[in-house]
């Protein structure tokens, strides 16, 4: 696949689940779109007019919708534009690894290795295979270790145990968003089911009155992410004297993200007689700091992963001075190949926008950022993964611990902030020995 195949794009009638809309051209589905913003009275940001304040895709007036020339006056991303150039690895060529241990080895409950066996589990992903042992001694653990790994089953299946078998046993994970937070608890309840174990998830956009409520039951888990925790602490609401085990999951995540001195004031309330593990996709100094600070002589358990995924087909797209980036996208997402996508944005505001443009032209579109609603992440989550949308806007806050199955296409509407940014967002396609595509725009 090359960058020239996308800068002139026939127009493709589709039959699938896309709306009716979904097979016209851009040009078609721009005039519609000018049509329908003068009956709008309002209510939809003008396509090409600029907010007032700096909403969308990396730009100081608004660049949604717009070629590269929206750009000036922008700090540009510097990262060699040959780096989001990749060709997939046949799946036969990857290495396999050969697991020490299967799950039936593992000095487990009964009760824990029944639910195992139930979700078809019989032997462990490498992080899994070294970490779980580790964990079961009570050791503690740096886990290094990209999202997609199994890395949550690594350190949420030694925590049941010790629950289960355990007297007043309470845990603490500690995630960098809502999403994974809610995805760690989904794993915990069937990891857990018919033991008797209950957990509560203390986010921001939630309830807080509720999960107040919800704590004061007692659970044994805890599953949050920091800004709400720390609130809950200083309402005291939250004791956390009584954790025995602690959990962050993502931790240069949730650093990058400013969290830094929430966590360091979760951590100093801690217990000094606890267990802790720590997992990250790489280990920064800020992030050794934390180690040296607050565990206790512990295993470092890496599992070595490829840059990307050999299983993820990557390419650029070069939109030239007389495209208009939106247009460029439509003419991409019609294709029918195309089938369930994520789209990359850099700004909440971007995102929102575009998501409201591509239901405009016809595409079954949600959105996924920091300033929408709770109830509403969740809604469009859990339609994407149910197939009923095709495409999904988001932030940042959907490139990491995210599991969506047969994602087929991501496409970075915006250049992520860093390289890693970029590896954690074309981790979302290309999962479970699948192939995807990723593709980059570029001017």
């Amino acid at each position: 696949m090359h960058s020239k195949s996308f800068s002139s794009v026939r127009t493709v009638k589709s039959g699938n689940s896309f709306s009716k809309n979904r097979g016209k051209s851009a040009s078609q589905n721009s005039n519609r779109h000018k049509s329908s913003i003068s009956k709008s009275k309002g209510s939809h940001v003008p396509f090409g007019s600029a907010p007032r304040k700096s909403a969308s895709f990396g730009g100081a007036r608004s660049n949604f919708g717009r070629g590269p020339k929206r750009f000036r006056g922008v700090k540009k991303a510097t990262m060699d534009p040959n780096k989001f150039i990749k060709k997939a690895v046949p799946v036969a060529e990857v290495e396999e690894y050969v697991a020490k241990h299967k799950f039936s080895d593992f000095r487990l409950c009964q009760e824990l290795k029944n639910n195992i066996l139930a979700k078809g589990y019989e032997t462990p992903t490498p992080i899994q295979d070294q970490a779980i042992p580790h964990a079961l001694d009570g050791r503690d653990i740096i886990g290094i270790a990209a999202t997609g790994t199994g890395k949550t089953a690594a350190f949420i299946i030694p925590l049941i145990n010790k629950v289960f078998v355990g007297q007043n046993q309470k845990v603490l994970i500690i995630t960098p968003t809502r999403e994974l937070a809610s995805q760690i608890d989904k794993e915990l309840r069937e990891f857990s089911r018919e033991m008797r174990i209950r957990s509560v998830q203390c986010i921001g956009g939630a309830r807080i009155g509720k999960q107040i409520s919800d704590i004061c039951q007692n659970p044994q888990f805890v599953i949050g992410t920091p800004g709400r925790l720390n609130d809950l602490i200083k309402r005291g609401k939250f004791r956390t004297g009584d954790i025995q085990s602690i959990v962050l999951d993502e931790v240069d995540r949730m650093l990058d993200m400013g969290f830094i001195d929430d966590i360091r004031t979760i951590l100093s309330n801690l217990s000094q007689n606890r267990q802790s593990l720590f997992f990250s996709a790489t280990i920064s100094p800020r992030i050794s700091l934390l180690i040296q600070s607050f565990m206790n002589s512990p295993v470092t358990v890496s599992v070595k992963t490829a840059v990307t995924s050999d299983n993820v087909e990557q390419d650029i797209v070069k939109v030239g001075f007389d495209k208009r980036k939106i247009d460029v996208l439509h003419e991409i997402l019609i294709k029918p190949e195309c089938e369930k996508v994520l789209i990359f944005g850099r700004t909440k505001r971007g995102v929102e926008l575009l998501s409201k443009e591509l239901n405009i032209r016809g595409f079954k579109t949600s959105s996924i950022h920091g300033d929408k609603p709770q109830n509403k992440r969740e809604r469009a989550l859990r339609q994407f993964k149910q197939n009923d949308l095709n495409v999904l806007c988001a932030t940042d806050v959907a490139a990491r611990g995210l599991d969506i199955d047969d994602v087929t296409h991501v496409i970075n509407y915006d250049l992520p902030e860093n390289y890693e940014d970029y590896v954690h967002r074309i981790g979302r396609t290309g999962r479970a020995n699948k192939r995807g595509t990723a593709l980059t725009f570029v001017s």
